[in-house]
């Protein structure tokens, strides 16, 4: 497993480190045995410490977890439970999941752009109906089942995934509507 422990314009020292590597082994060990990678952020905001903390699983999924507390060791703890409580509450389907799929999640190349918002007032008219792009980045587009993906977006705390179904092949969308149930996009091919 890779660890990527890092801070944000402070210092992250060796106990610190061999500290989050130690729990993190523990956690992982205890539910998700076959982590690829993790990575671990520290920074400061105010008088408080920020931990942020995402761990990809060989199956694909993704979890990540974010916790805020005035020390910096206590903002690490505060992460690796929220990290805890998640991965236990996907446990089983986790394992469900992993005995159903042989090999692990195949990842589609996208491009994921930033468009500029224009302030734009009462009487003024936009210069042309082309948004301006501010950024372009390459992003993974995951091939899931509904359930996985409906659980790749609980454990990651996105409102939106976009994925490839499984069965077609076809892109889909899954997001979080505001009564608090899931919605799914699946477009029907006209034949």
């Amino acid at each position: 497993m890779r660890y990527q422990i890092s801070g944000q314009q402070i210092d992250v020292g060796e106990a610190l480190q061999s500290h989050v590597m130690d729990e993190l082994n523990d956690l992982m060990g205890k539910y998700a045995g076959r982590p690829t990678d993790v990575g671990v952020v520290f920074s400061r905001n105010a008088h408080e410490y920020v931990c942020e903390a995402t761990v990809h699983l060989s199956t694909g999924l993704t979890a990540q977890a974010k916790a805020h507390a005035i020390e910096i060791y206590a903002a690490f703890d505060g992460c690796r439970e929220k990290m805890d409580k998640q991965l236990r509450r996907y446990k089983r389907r986790l394992k469900d999941h992993h005995r159903e799929r042989k090999e692990p999640v195949e990842l589609f190349a996208g491009s994921s752009y930033i468009l500029a918002s224009e302030q734009v007032g009462e009487t003024d008219e936009p210069d042309s109906l082309q948004p301006m792009i501010i950024a372009e980045m390459e992003t993974k587009i995951p091939a899931l089942s509904v359930g996985e993906a409906v659980m790749q977006m609980e454990l990651a705390g996105s409102p939106i995934l976009v994925f490839r179904h499984e069965g077609h092949n076809g892109v889909n969308v899954v997001y979080r509507r505001e009564d608090g149930n899931i919605g799914w996009i699946d477009p029907v091919s006209s034949t």
